[in-house]
């Protein structure tokens, strides 16, 4: 037997026992609140899967727990066992046949943005092997962080927007003098150069960020230093940023270090390419790499698809009417 016991709930759950039908609409308490229809049911070593739809956003889920509403407790997936409501298997199947193309196209554009990003960590890793000086030590780097932490549940973190490389140091100690000299490199962490005793942080203790320079942990821009301990993966390391022009703000650089092979380059990273074609009496597609501008496509009134015929075979691309091609003129024209 397949079972589990639930501590909050003081319940023991049975894995092997099916407790709601194909088609049948549950739903998410504690959490989101959204509703999910069952589209399979299958069996495993571990007892029975649920296999999920999203009503809302049409994403794919799996679980093994499915509890009756009545004995809600905590956040889970619920079923009413009083009046339990079904989608038509039409409809569900229709709902599959949505979910699997929308799955198809985030993978699609998932692999686009993974060539795209491949692409710039070699114009980067070029770029840094030229640029970084023999002697140097460490890297002195410059990071934008967005607060994402929730008071509400005591949980505090941030995430990384952007890197800039300030300049490089021959030596790995930990000074802020050093520090304020090179902020006054890009003009985003100018206010950094100024003497301000506040903004020295000193978090060497295991769950510290080390030597920071900045206002905030958790937000705004922040700059420290990274040893070079080896030196082929420390321009890895930095390869995407440093395959970026903009995020190079190294003083004397440009006029000292500028080669105009690997400019040609990173603007032909940076240049996106597109083609339009008649795809039928009133319908146009635009091909190519449609991911960095997909916003303005759909306000433009776009419809994305992952399998659109194409030179014989299938390609993902966006259909318009073909009263719009002046305006997607205008708008690859800008890209």
């Amino acid at each position: 037997m397949n079972k589990v016991f639930l501590l909050g709930a003081n319940r023991e759950i049975n894995r092997d026992k099916q407790v709601v039908e194909v088609n049948q609409v549950i739903q998410m308490e504690g959490y989101s609140f959204d509703r999910y229809v069952v589209y399979e049911i299958r069996k495993n070593d571990w007892g029975l899967a649920y296999k999920l739809i999203n009503l809302r956003t049409k994403e794919f889920f799996t679980t093994d727990i499915i509890r009756p509403l009545k004995e809600k407790f905590g956040i889970g997936y619920y079923y009413d066992s009083e009046n339990p409501q079904f989608m038509g298997a039409l409809e569900v199947a229709k709902l599959l046949q949505e979910a699997k193309d929308q799955k198809q196209a985030e993978e699609y554009e998932a692999e686009q943005e993974r060539y795209r990003r491949e692409e710039i960590k070699a114009i980067g890793r070029k770029r840094l092997a030229e640029i970084l000086p023999d002697d140097a030590k460490a890297v002195i780097v410059a990071q934008l962080r967005q607060d994402d932490s929730d008071s509400y549940t005591d949980y505090y973190s941030y995430s990384t927007q952007r890197v800039v490389i300030l300049g490089f140091s021959k030596h790995t100690r930990d000074l802020f003098s050093e520090m304020r000299k090179y902020a006054a490199n890009f003009e985003e962490t100018a206010h950094l150069a100024e003497y301000n005793e506040d903004y020295e942080h000193r978090e060497k203790h295991s769950m510290g960020d080390g030597y920071y320079l900045g206002k905030s942990k958790y937000r705004g821009w922040v700059i420290e230093k990274e040893s070079i301990y080896n030196r082929e993966q420390i321009i890895e390391n930095f390869s995407y940023t440093a395959g970026q022009e903009d995020n190079i703000r190294i003083k004397g650089l440009q006029s000292k270090s500028e080669n105009p092979s690997i400019t040609k380059q990173i603007q032909k990273a940076d240049s996106l390419q597109f083609e339009i074609v008649d795809y039928s009496e009133k319908a146009i597609a635009v091909f190519g790499e449609t991911r960095p501008i997909k916003d303005q496509l759909k306000a433009l009134g776009g419809r994305f698809n992952p399998r659109l015929s194409y030179k014989g075979g299938k390609r993902a691309g966006w259909i318009f009417a073909t009263t719009k091609r002046a305006e997607l003129n205008n708008v690859l024209n800008l890209k």
